[in-house]
């Protein structure tokens, strides 16, 4: 394998981090003025939904539909989109976006042990610790009394964290069960469009319409943009797992951390304690020990 062609990977690699790292400082622009987590949902399910289905119908990608497949897409649209995002727009409209970061770097922290608990990995000790560090980094973010703007808001941090662990269950669930033949794009555009049903009697229920038929403010601009940074950088995503490995793809945890805090430093003049800084480092700390060591292949040639 060429230089360039490693770079490359590396670069696409660092793209896809800053841009998922850029999607939480526009979902705390999204709800700053006062839209609700279901609205908010909704449209982001349905320009998923429009911009996959797009994509597949041009590649001429039809797929049949089975009550099997079905019960997949209702899981990981329930865990991967209507719950964690309900739980997370809620908490963002009360944490700094960089403790949002934080909080969602939380996932490969949390999925370890279910995959302990269901057999699809083996106990480890460096591992562990890595678990261990991710708790720590919790207690430095809501334990000490100055670690927050308001420490008042501590118990938002706690109800955010639901959002880590059903990503945790969702990626153990895929991983258990698979994904019945499909691609991670026809399963996206099946979960997004069954959410996407979901959510609507949710929405209705609730009251919390978001109405996108008027002048935009920089909420209706956020939610638009993060919905398309999303899918665009999950697709990216799913490509460079084909090219370079999961494992590789995988470090994309550290780059959106670190760049989730640093574009919620740029875009939303945040600033943070000492404590949140420890719990970043702490944090970055984790994932290291707990994801697996980068050594994959890379095309024909290897990174290590």
């Amino acid at each position: 394998m060429s230089r360039f062609h490693r770079f490359r990977l590396i670069a696409i690699l660092f793209c896809i981090g800053t841009t998922w790292g850029l999607t939480i400082p526009l979902t705390k622009i999204a709800v700053s003025t006062g839209h609700q987590p279901f609205g908010l949902i909704l449209w982001e399910l349905l320009l998923a939904s429009l911009g996959l289905g797009a994509y597949l119908l041009a590649c001429g990608q039809l797929f049949s539909i089975t009550g099997r497949r079905v019960f997949l897409f209702v899981v990981i649209g329930l865990a991967g989109t209507v719950i964690p995002g309900a739980f997370s727009y809620r908490a963002a409209a009360e944490l700094p976006a960089g403790v949002m970061a934080l909080v969602i770097a939380l996932v490969p922290l949390c999925s370890l042990p279910i995959a302990i608990l269901i057999k699809l990995e083996r106990p480890d000790l460096k591992r562990f610790i890595g678990v261990i560090c991710g708790a720590i980094a919790i207690v430095l973010i809501v334990g000490p009394e100055n670690a927050l703007p308001d420490p008042a808001k501590a118990g938002f941090v706690l109800l955010a964290l639901i959002a880590p662990f059903c990503y945790a269950v969702e990626g153990n669930f895929v991983s258990w069960r698979g994904t019945d033949g499909l691609n991670a794009i026809e399963t996206l555009f099946g979960a997004s469009v069954c959410a996407f049903f979901l959510t609507l009697p949710l929405t209705a229920a609730t009251g919390e319409w978001v109405n996108l038929w008027q002048i935009w403010g920089k909420a209706e601009w956020a939610l638009v943009l993060l919905s398309v940074l999303h899918i665009g950088a999950y697709a990216a995503y799913i490509w460079l797992v084909g090219q370079a490995g999961a494992v590789f793809a995988s470090q994309v945890a550290y780059l959106v951390t670190v760049s989730g805090v640093l574009w919620s430093i740029a875009l939303l003049d945040e600033g943070y304690s000492k404590w949140i800084w420890a719990a970043l480092a702490t944090l970055i700390l984790g994932i290291s020990l707990v994801l697996p060591k980068p050594r994959m292949r890379l095309g024909d040639g290897s990174v290590s």
